[in-house]
């Protein structure tokens, strides 16, 4: 098993901590990452951009000018998309984006996010984390302890209000919980803070899943 240090808020170590082999330690599978990757944000994306037809655009149906003897162009009507303000040609229509992906590939792809995550050393151990008021300059003081002010992704087993509110306003900086987390969620963060206590909670319940599904790999 892998090991880490364990720091306190003030970027100090205390001590050490096992990191789960089969979750931190696993091959990077870059293909299954992308095509995660892919399916949180086609999930995320709303789908309503619209354009008028010929239906829908104001305008007449009437036949503007007669069809010969004019020395103008031959016009049907007002709504061509071939006149100003009039429809457009294959435009976008509201749809759908999202597509499934299997559980099972979800997870693997969180594992393979993990692992290269603690391959370069971008995860940190937390003993823990309190705040006494709530105070966003003692929020941003922590994550500069922890050299993590740049983009950072915090998971919390159960995160109290006062870190919550001193967290809220910092750019690029996000809370999580463990059984939430997601693989863009990793990816997208350069460092990884997490408790003890949410580190057990979150290696709980992945080698739980990895009992269910027995081939991984």
């Amino acid at each position: 098993m892998a090991t880490v240090n364990v720091c306190n808020v003030k970027g100090e170590v205390v001590g050490k901590t096992e990191l789960s082999k089969e979750i931190f330690e696993r091959k990077i599978n870059e293909a299954l990452l992308h095509q995660a990757v892919v399916n949180y944000l086609a999930d995320r994306r709303r789908g309503t951009a619209k354009t008028k037809n010929r239906s829908e655009v104001s305008g007449s149906g009437v036949k503007p000018w007669r069809q010969k003897g004019t020395g103008r162009a031959r016009v049907g009507s007002n709504t061509s998309p071939l006149w100003r303000r009039g429809a457009t040609v294959f435009g976008p229509r509201p749809r759908d984006y999202s597509f499934s992906l299997p559980k099972k590939a979800r997870r693997l792809a969180l594992l393979s996010a993990l692992s290269s995550k603690f391959k370069e050393d971008k995860i940190t151990v937390l003993d823990k984390l309190e705040l006494e008021r709530i105070k966003t300059k003692d929020m941003m003081a922590i994550l500069r302890s922890l050299k993590a002010e740049r983009k950072s992704l915090l998971i919390l087993s159960n995160p109290d209000d006062k870190v919550k509110k001193s967290s809220r306003n910092i750019v690029n900086f996000h809370l999580k919980a463990p059984l939430g987390l997601n693989t863009y969620d990793v990816l997208s963060h350069e460092k990884l803070l997490i408790t003890k206590g949410a580190l057990a909670l979150l290696e709980e319940g992945l080698l739980k899943e990895s009992k269910t599904n027995k081939s991984d790999k």
